[in-house]
């Protein structure tokens, strides 16, 4: 049985895109890219992410090697510390591909906003109650043929 963790070895900021990757068996990058278009709608991939991480455990802890028994407040304490310490890691030292995956975001969220807010007329079709629905099922298309082929 698998279990849903924070990745040690697959992380740009705090390893839950890694571990939902691994857990579903998907590439991590798609899972990024989720969070990216939440994160467009109404800032809600933010919010969920941050939860995520404090509540899913790490890998090494979620492989029982380790533990460290605590009260369930104690243990959320101690993953909020965590989490504060992984973040000014990461922003001390960021890694590459963190860098080069979030500035591709925002130049994708920016055109979007810049299309949609030109109001071209051959392009009324262009807003948000249409664009997420076709991302959505993009996204899926590619995730049952990436599932179909074995990958």
């Amino acid at each position: 049985m698998k279990n849903l963790y924070r990745s040690s070895s697959d992380k740009m900021l705090g390893g839950v895109c890694g571990g939902i990757g691994a857990y579903l068996g998907i590439d991590s990058t798609f899972v990024r890219i989720f969070f990216v278009v939440l994160t467009m709608a109404e800032g809600i991939g933010i919010w969920v992410y941050l939860l995520l991480w404090l509540l899913l455990p790490t890998e090494e802890h979620a492989r029982g090697t380790n533990l460290n028994p605590a009260s369930g407040a104690e243990e959320l304490a101690s993953r909020a510390r965590e989490m504060g310490d992984e973040l000014r890691e990461a922003v001390s030292h960021p890694n590459p591909q963190s860098t080069m995956f979030i500035g591709v975001a925002l130049l994708l969220m920016g055109f979007i906003f810049l299309l949609d807010n030109l109001n071209i007329s051959w392009m009324s079709w262009f807003h948000f109650g249409v664009l997420w629905p076709v991302l959505l099922i993009a996204a899926g298309i590619l995730l049952l043929i990436r599932y179909t082929r074995g990958e």
